[in-house]
């Protein structure tokens, strides 16, 4: 099961973070988000991250020629589009050799099949909760929706997971389950995390899940 923690900006807040062993952070380039990191390289956190931990880029709705921009610029792993991208935007990045997560938001009324236009150019899927605006709302969606998701692309499971989520993530089985996506639940305020929930938490989902 892999970690990743999303919403990162903070170099002291990063380093703790690095040593508890997520194995993805996410910086946020959407400069309408409260955790928006800036698209300018920051030496401080980019000389001092663990090259064992990948640095997963998000955006929403940004062009091409900003995204590889930023890609090169903070030496990103990987993006994730986290807007209305279609397919093909998403070919495009992937066609840079950069893996894809692309995001959708679930509700009752998700359709699972569109879905199938997208699978050729992602290389993972991230589910978070519907929300009014992009970006996360802080609120957990109905996960036995994803009993309805059955492509092969593996996906990460996101939206309002906090401190008192692993027993439910235990109980919860899918096949495509790859990894988990944390972010405001474990937050002291934007963009900082509470070190020590989150070491606890990678802990005890890495010990208890195959």
């Amino acid at each position: 099961m892999k970690i990743k923690v999303c919403g990162m900006r903070d170099p002291e807040n990063i380093a703790g973070i690095a040593s508890g062993g997520p194995d993805f952070m996410g910086f946020i380039f959407y400069p309408k988000s409260k955790r928006f990191t800036g698209f300018d390289a920051q030496t401080e956190i980019l000389n001092a991250f663990p090259e064992k931990i990948q640095k997963v880029g998000v955006f929403v709705n940004e062009t091409p020629e900003q995204i590889f921009a930023t890609s090169r610029v903070w030496k990103l792993d990987a993006i994730q589009l986290h807007g209305q991208e279609t397919p093909d935007n998403c070919r495009q990045i992937q066609y840079s050799v950069l893996p894809v997560f692309k995001a959708f938001s679930i509700d009752e009324s998700f359709d699972f099949e569109i879905l199938k236009a997208y699978q050729d150019y992602c290389d993972y899927f991230l589910f978070d909760t519907k929300g009014q605006f992009p970006g996360g709302t802080g609120q957990k969606f109905n996960w036995a929706l994803l009993e309805d998701y059955q492509l092969d692309v593996p996906f990460f499971l996101s939206g309002g997971i906090g401190p008192d989520d692993v027993e439910s993530i235990r109980n919860f089985r899918h096949p495509q389950l790859f990894g988990i996506d944390i972010n405001s639940g474990f937050e002291i305020s934007p963009g900082l995390k509470d070190i020590e929930k989150v070491r606890k938490f990678i802990s005890e989902i890495k010990s208890d899940i195959v």
